[in-house]
C-alpha cells in the first residue's frame, strides 16, 4: 500500500536536493533529483562511487524519455512498449539538458521506468527524473530490503522508503541502443532471447567502444569476505580443508546436505533461478555478516535462466578478492 504522506515527505527531500532510498522491483535505489548536479554529487559521495561511473535515471512513464534522450530509435520505443514499466534499462543518446554528473561525462544516458508501486508513486509525485544507483557502497552487495540500506548508510540518507523485500532481487537488464547495433551490456530478469524477439534483430556482445554502464565493472557486487565460486564437490572438499586449518567458512550451496564441520556457516539456496536471484544478495549479506574467513559459492548451472545470477556471482568473486573499490 502506498502511503501518501511518506511519498510527500520523500518528494520534499528530493526537491530540496536530498537523498531518498526507495524500493524498485529489482533492488533498492539511492535517489536524487537527476536535474540537480549538486544533489547527484551527494549520491556519489555517499556511495564512494567514481565520478565517471554513470547512473540510471528513473522515469514515471515511457513518454518521458523524449525529455532525457535524443535521436531515439524505433527499437527503443518497441522495447519500452514491451517491457516498461519493468526491469529494463535502455542506453540512448543523451538530451542536451542531462547533466554530466548523471552520465559520467558520456554522450549517453541510461533510462528506465520501474514497476514497483512505491517507486512509481514517488516518480509520479516528483514529476521529474530520479538518478538512482543501487543503495549500497560502491562495489558492494546491493540492497534488497530497507534494513540493508540502513545497515549500509545509517543516518547518511535523508529518507528511506520501506517497501519490504524487492520482488526480483537482481538489477535490471541493460541494453545499449546508442549505436548501430543493439548490445546487451548487463543481463537481468529479461534475458537476451526476449530482447532479440522484441527487436527482431540479434544483440551484440559488449565491446571496448560500448558506453560505460552501471554494474558492469569486472569487480562488483562483492561481500567483504573473500568469495570463491566453484563446483559442488570442490566446495565441500575446500570447506573441510579450511576448517581443519581452524578457519571459519561460509557456504552458499545448492544442496541442503550440510557437512558436519566445525566453524561452518551454511545456506542452502533455492534450486529455481528466479528464486535464487531473489535471495542472492540477502544470502550474501547474511554470510558476510557471519565473520568467516572465506565464502564459498557452489557454481550455478550454465543455462539461459541462470545468466544474470552467474554474472553477479562472477563479479562478486572478482571484487572480494581485490582491494576495496569503495
Amino acid at each position: 500500500m502506498v502511503d501518501a504522506r511518506v511519498i510527500a515527505d520523500a518528494v520534499a527531500v528530493l526537491r530540496r536536493g536530498g537523498l531518498v532510498a526507495f524500493p524498485t522491483e529489482t533492488v533498492y535505489g539511492l535517489g536524487a533529483d537527476a536535474s540537480n548536479p549538486a544533489a547527484v554529487a551527494k549520491v556519489f559521495a555517499a556511495k564512494g562511487r567514481p565520478a565517471d561511473h554513470p547512473l540510471i535515471v528513473h522515469l514515471a512513464e515511457a513518454s518521458a524519455i523524449d525529455a532525457w534522450a535524443r535521436d531515439i530509435p524505433d527499437s527503443a520505443r518497441r522495447l519500452a512498449a514491451a517491457y516498461w514499466p519493468g526491469p529494463l534499462t535502455l542506453i540512448l543518446k543523451r538530451h542536451a539538458r542531462v547533466p554530466d554528473a548523471v552520465t559520467g561525462g558520456q554522450d549517453t544516458v541510461a533510462l528506465r521506468v520501474p514497476s514497483h508501486p512505491l517507486a512509481a508513486a514517488l516518480l509520479r509525485a516528483f514529476g521529474g527524473g530520479i538518478a538512482a544507483p543501487s543503495a549500497n557502497r560502491f562495489g558492494r552487495v546491493s540492497a534488497t530490503t530497507a534494513a540493508h540500506v540502513r545497515a549500509e548508510f545509517g543516518d547518511a540518507i535523508d529518507c528511506v522508503i520501506d517497501g519490504g523485500a524487492c520482488d526480483l532481487g537482481l538489477e535490471s537488464t541493460i541494453v545499449d541502443l546508442s549505436r548501430d547495433q543493439p548490445a546487451l551490456l548487463r543481463p537481468g530478469h529479461i534475458d537476451g532471447v526476449q530482447i532479440e524477439r522484441a527487436l527482431g534483430v540479434p544483440l551484440a556482445a559488449p565491446d571496448p567502444t560500448a558506453p560505460r554502464a552501471p554494474g558492469t565493472l569486472a569487480k562488483h557486487y562483492a561481500p567483504r569476505t573473500p568469495v570463491m565460486l566453484m563446483e559442488a564437490d570442490l566446495v565441500v572438499e575446500l570447506a573441510a580443508s579450511l576448517t581443519r586449518q581452524g578457519q571459519r567458512v561460509a557456504v552458499l550451496a545448492r544442496s541442503a546436505l550440510q557437512p558436519l564441520l566445525p566453524g561452518l556457516v551454511w545456506i542452502s539456496a533455492p534450486d529455481d533461478a528466479v528464486a535464487y536471484g531473489h535471495d542472492l544478495y540477502a544470502n550474501l549479506r547474511a554470510l558476510d555478516e557471519a565473520g568467516c574467513d572465506a565464502l564459498l559459492v557452489e557454481e550455478p548451472p550454465f543455462a539461459l535462466e541462470w545468466i544474470a545470477v552467474r554474472d553477479r556471482l562472477g563479479r562478486a568473486a572478482a571484487g572480494s578478492a581485490a582491494e576495496d573499490e569503495g
